[in-house]
């Protein structure tokens, strides 16, 4: 019995998180902004991506000292951020000197404002879109989506996208999957292409790795109390090696997620798609 009652504990709070309604329009709400400010000597051949789910953007200053203090999270050129609203985005963008691009997914109804993912560069944002994702809640109704960005360094155009699948309440595996998959379809046509986010799965990476994506954060601690749920693929990139991806361990009451970071190199790509 009391299995079953910490079980529908956990579900009444998944499903509470997720209620609202989808914002339909392909192309908004969107928000971008931002002024790039150097943070340290970009040889363009490097990309440090950092991916972190904020927790409904509710620690937002806490998030930033982690941002700009940690060792493996400092300078970063791309993270991707999810639960956003667009005044923690802008505030978080502005502060580390990075443009940014945002497209809210729902208005939650419980909190009273907009959540969806963001993607920050340190390098141009040529180009942007909200992938919208298949597959509704089951109790909301509601759905998920991507943020897409495409970045200019100096030495090739990558396409990044910032994700949060849908939860263990919402949907099942297959849909996860199925979500995945039209991320990577809209990749097709991009040769470097970085894929992170709040998968929701420890496994459901096995999709992106089939495509012939490398899997860098497959392995390590757990990132929320329910497993290693926060990942990156990326497709086109070199992974160094040892040292090239990290988890930060304490995420300072920030949120109920850990963020992770990833190293890659792009290895004389071309500068064309």
């Amino acid at each position: 019995m009391k299995c079953c009652s910490a079980s529908l504990l956990v579900l009444s709070i998944l499903v509470g998180c997720r209620t609202g309604s989808d914002f339909q329009d392909p192309t908004g709400p969107r928000y971008a902004a931002g002024t790039i400010v150097p943070c340290r000597a970009q040889a363009g051949d490097t990309l440090r991506t950092v991916t972190f789910n904020i927790a409904f953007s509710r620690e937002i200053d806490r998030a930033l000292e982690i941002l700009s203090s940690d060792p493996g999270l400092h300078c970063a050129d791309i993270i991707l951020l999810q639960e956003m609203d667009a005044p923690g985005t802008a505030k978080i963008a502005s502060a580390l000197g990075m443009q940014y691009v945002y497209y809210p997914a729902l208005f939650h109804r419980g909190k009273k404002k907009e959540f969806g993912n963001a993607v920050l560069a340190r390098w141009p944002v040529v180009e942007d879109a909200k992938i919208q994702l298949p597959h509704g809640s089951r109790f909301a109704g509601t759905h998920r989506t991507a943020t897409a960005a495409t970045l200019r360094t100096r030495d090739a155009v990558v396409r990044v996208y910032s994700t949060h699948l849908g939860t263990l309440a919402d949907i099942g595996p297959a849909d996860r999957r199925s979500q995945l998959t039209t991320i990577l379809a809209d990749a097709e046509r991009y040769r470097l292409v970085i894929i992170g986010g709040d998968m929701n799965s420890g496994v459901v990476g096995e999709v992106a790795a089939e495509a012939g994506y490398a899997w860098p954060t497959r392995s390590g601690p757990k990132t929320t109390s329910f497993g290693r749920w926060d990942h990156v693929y990326m497709k086109g990139l070199r992974i160094p090696g040892a040292g090239a991806t990290g988890t930060v361990r304490d995420a300072r009451a920030s949120s109920d997620h850990l963020p992770v970071w990833v190293m890659a190199t792009l290895d004389g790509a071309s500068r064309t798609q």
